[in-house]
């Protein structure tokens, strides 16, 4: 296997309210919803980088896809990291995320390994972690 991601796909439990946060309120950039003419087809994607999109799926669609049963919802199972180049910038990203309906998690701080972090999930639970790491800066 080639280390390659190009899709992060997380189950969400309602796709206009999470479309809603995602790009109105965090403000990425989407074509919106799409596939809504197939049976478990209704997804929308998110560009993030190049080669690099978030897709927001039901968890209900994800789970008869991949066929197993759906499972509980566990924000510990994952985060995703958005790494900023300041400490400002996650204060930002935060007080954004904040107003788009997120819930503040864990406030932005002082890490113990050098850096500065803070937590938010969005409106189904997933935790992302908005980070200043000085070892791996964002080239832009």
């Amino acid at each position: 296997m080639k280390p390659r991601i190009s899709v992060i796909t997380i189950g969400v439990d309602d796709l206009e309210r999470s479309l809603r946060f995602y790009r109105d309120g965090l403000q990425l950039p989407t074509e919106g919803i799409i596939g809504e003419q197939f049976e478990h087809g209704a997804v929308a994607f998110f560009d993030l980088q190049p080669g690099l999109k978030l897709a927001i799926w039901p968890r209900t669609s994800l789970a008869h896809d991949a066929g197993i049963a759906p499972g509980a919802p566990s924000a510990t199972e994952f985060s995703l990291g958005h790494n900023l180049a300041s400490k400002e910038e996650v204060d930002a990203t935060m007080a954004q995320a904040k107003a788009a309906g997120a819930h503040i998690v864990k406030p932005a701080q002082d890490t113990f390994w050098g850096g500065y972090a803070g937590y938010f999930q969005d409106p189904d639970g997933h935790l992302w972690e908005a980070v200043w790491n000085p070892q791996l800066l964002p080239p832009d």
